[in-house]
C-alpha cells in the first residue's frame, strides 16, 4: 500500500500536518510513504515510519515545480493521496483514495481543519519521530531532573518577536522562582535567526546554545526534555508542543485562533487588543511571566 503526502513549506504548518498523518499511518498499518514537501521541514519527516522517500519541492517560476512532482509521481499508482496544498496536480495522478484541502486560509484553528478531511474530533495532535540516537543524544545534554527551560526568542518576521529586553526580564523573574533552573536557547539555522538570538546569549552566559547545528529531528529530542518552552508564534514553537514539552506561545499580530500550539501540554498568551494587530510589544513581562511559573508549578512534583 503506498500513500502519497504533500504537505507545507513552511514549518509550523508542516508540524501541525503530523497530526493527521500519524493518525493514517495509525489506520494503515505498513503503509509506505512518500512526503513532498518545501526544503525547510523535509528533516521533521526523516524517521516517519514506513517512509519510501522525501520528495523536496523547491519553488520554481510559473508554479513548475507542480510539473515537477507530478513528474515524479506519476509512474505509482496512489492508494492514498493526500494533498493540503490544495493543488491540481493530485487530480492527475493514479489513486485511489483522495484527500484534497482546499481554499487557502480561512478562520478557525488550522488543525481542525486538516483533521476535517478525516472526519477526526478532536483533531489528532502533532507527532515528531525521533532516532533513539536522538534521543540519547538530548539526554546527554540536557539531562533527566534537570530543570531546563527553553527559550524561543526568533520568528520569521519582526511583527512576532517579543522584544529581546522582555525575554531577559522574563528570564530574571523565573529564575528568583526557579534558581535551579537553566536556560536554552533555540533558534534556526539561519544567519539571521542566529543574529536575533545572540543578544539574549549574550545576556544569559550560563544559557545552553541550542541553535543552528542540530537537524529538526534533533531539536525535537532536545525539546522534549525541556521543564518549559516559552517562544514567539514559530516552527520551533510548534515544535516544541508537538514534542511533548510545556509549551507557552507568545502571540501578538498573529492569530492564536488559528496557530495556536498543539500539544499534550500547549499554552498560549497573547498581547491585548484586536486578534491579527495587536503589537507584541504590547504583552508584558508580567503576564508572560505568570503563565509560566503556572505552568513550572503544575509540572512539579
Amino acid at each position: 500500500m503506498h500513500m502519497l503526502f504533500i504537505t507545507a513549506t513552511r514549518l509550523g504548518d508542516a508540524v501541525i500536518s503530523t497530526g493527521i498523518l500519524a493518525e493514517l499511518l495509525r489506520r494503515h498499518p505498513g503503509v509506505r510513504v512518500t512526503i513532498a514537501c518545501g526544503p525547510v521541514p523535509a528533516e521533521l519527516f526523516s524517521h516517519v515510519p514506513g517512509l519510501e522517500r522525501i520528495l523536496v519541492m523547491e519553488k520554481h517560476q510559473y508554479d513548475l515545480h507542480w510539473l515537477k512532482l507530478w513528474k515524479e509521481c506519476v509512474r505509482q499508482r496512489w492508494d492514498i493521496t493526500v494533498d493540503l496544498r490544495g493543488s491540481a496536480t493530485s487530480l492527475f495522478l493514479r489513486s485511489g483514495r483522495r484527500l484534497i484541502l482546499r481554499g487557502g486560509r480561512r478562520p478557525g484553528p488550522r488543525i481542525e481543519h486538516l483533521a476535517a478531511l478525516l472526519g477526526q474530533t478532536p483533531p489528532p495532535l502533532p507527532t515528531l519521530w525521533c532516532s533513539q540516537a536522538e534521543r540519547a543524544q538530548a539526554q546527554a545534554l540536557i539531562h533527566p531532573g534537570q530543570t531546563v527551560i527553553a527559550l524561543g526568542p526568533t520568528a520569521n518576521w519582526n511583527g512576532k518577536i517579543w522584544p529581546i529586553e522582555r525575554h531577559i526580564e522574563l528570564w530574571q523573574s523565573i529564575s528568583q522562582a526557579h534558581p535551579q533552573a537553566r536556560p536554552a536557547i533555540f533558534y534556526g539555522p539561519s544567519t539571521q535567526e542566529a543574529e536575533l538570538a545572540h543578544p539574549l546569549l549574550d545576556a544569559l552566559p550560563a544559557a545552553l546554545d541550542m541553535g543552528g547545528r542540530f537537524t529538526l529531528t534533533q531539536t525535537a529530542a532536545l525539546l522534549a526534555q525541556c521543564a518549559l518552552y516559552i517562544g514567539n508564534d514559530s516552527g520551533l514553537m510548534h515544535m516544541a508542543a508537538a514534542a511533548g514539552a510545556p509549551t507557552l506561545g507568545l502571540f501578538g499580530p498573529s492569530r492564536a485562533s488559528e496557530y495556536a500550539p498543539a500539544g499534550p501540554q500547549a499554552h498560549w498568551v497573547a498581547a491585548p487588543g484586536p486578534e491579527g494587530e495587536a503589537p507584541i510589544a504590547n504583552l508584558s513581562v508580567e503576564t508572560v511571566a505568570r503563565a509560566a511559573l503556572a505552568l513550572l508549578h503544575e509540572k512539579a512534583p
